[in-house]
């Protein structure tokens, strides 16, 4: 058997067919919404790795620091021989794991990016000649069917990704993960944690403006991808702590009336001055909240560990019972 191999569950066009489907229904509801996924063309995953650099921006550092510290924990608890990455993109953090797991025989990277999967595919062949690497192109938010490969497997969801989803998609997710674990599995997820206002509005709305780059880069993407002709320079970024619900909100604020054609949908969409688009959610977490989601989905909270100044988590959970 070959050491790589990679499987596509996601038809060729299903990205494009989806862009088209989210814009349609988000920049046509009240108030107009884009999912954060498509943030990320190869412009914006440059300008994201930039924001992991920046001194604001402390999840990313945060996160690895607890890897660093904890790997050899948690590759004690999990005693996997497989390990699964949702989202994994070019798998940088992931090496900490893999380096970790000593008796690892397969990774399995899954993410709607063929070429991303190949390229952090091959690189860790070449590091680890003895690993298996079966890449999944497909998008962990739709159902998963895992290859066959040799148990305990340890499904892994950094980033804080999971603070992107709204509440009723993160409950869909954690069930749809819980299907996937056989009793021996584990799942690692990373949590971003509520903190002061103010640490929090800064790692989102950055003094170099990175982060309002990102933000806009979103309308250069439907610009390129469905003929539409919006103008990044009419909108503000705008980042706003929704102290209710515990997350943060990046929005673009017209800054004046505008309308933008959308030819591919045939669509015109309008904006009032000072109206809002909202661009992504990103929730953050209190370790009784995460216990209670995952106790919903079947699974039950086995570990907690965090950073040394408790801004991140991350959490090891198996299946109930």
């Amino acid at each position: 058997m070959s050491p790589f191999a990679l499987t596509r569950t996601l038809p060729v066009d299903a990205t494009a067919a989806a862009l088209r489907a989210d814009v349609a229904a988000g920049l046509g509801a009240a108030p107009k919404w884009l999912p954060p996924k498509w943030f990320y063309d190869a412009r914006g995953s440059e300008l994201f790795e930039e924001i992991t650099r920046l001194p604001e921006y402390y999840p990313t550092r945060a996160e690895r620091e607890i890897l660093a510290a904890r790997a050899p924990e948690i590759a004690a608890a999990s005693g996997a021989r497989t390990l699964v990455e949702l989202g994994s993109g070019s798998s940088e953090k992931t090496r900490l794991l893999l380096d970790a797991l000593p008796d690892l025989r397969a990774y399995v990277p899954v993410d709607v990016s063929s070429s991303a999967l190949e390229l952090a595919g091959q690189a860790l062949l070449a590091e680890r000649p003895g690993l298996t690497v079966h890449a999944l192109v497909a998008d962990f938010q739709q159902a998963l069917a895992l290859p066959r490969t040799p148990g305990p497997r340890l499904v892994v969801f950094l980033g804080g990704t999971i603070g992107n989803l709204l509440p009723a998609e993160r409950a869909h997710f954690l069930a749809a993960v819980r299907t996937l674990l056989e009793p021996d599995d584990a799942l690692l997820l990373g949590t971003d944690l509520v903190k002061e206002e103010a640490t929090l509005l800064a790692a989102y709305d950055d003094a170099a403006g990175v982060t309002a780059a990102f933000n806009k880069n979103v309308l250069s993407v439907l610009n390129r991808e469905l003929g539409a002709d919006f103008q990044p320079a009419d909108f503000d970024h705008v980042a706003h702590w929704d102290a209710e619900r515990e997350w943060i909100e990046m929005r673009l604020r017209a800054r004046s009336a505008v309308t933008a054609k959308i030819p591919a949908l045939d669509l015109a969409v309008s904006f009032a001055a000072g109206e809002e688009l909202r661009t992504e959610v990103s929730a953050k977490f209190r370790r009784a909240g995460v216990s209670t989601e995952l106790a919903a989905a079947g699974l039950a909270l086995r570990q907690w560990w965090t950073d040394g100044a408790d801004r991140f988590a991350l959490s090891l959970a198996t299946p109930a019972g």
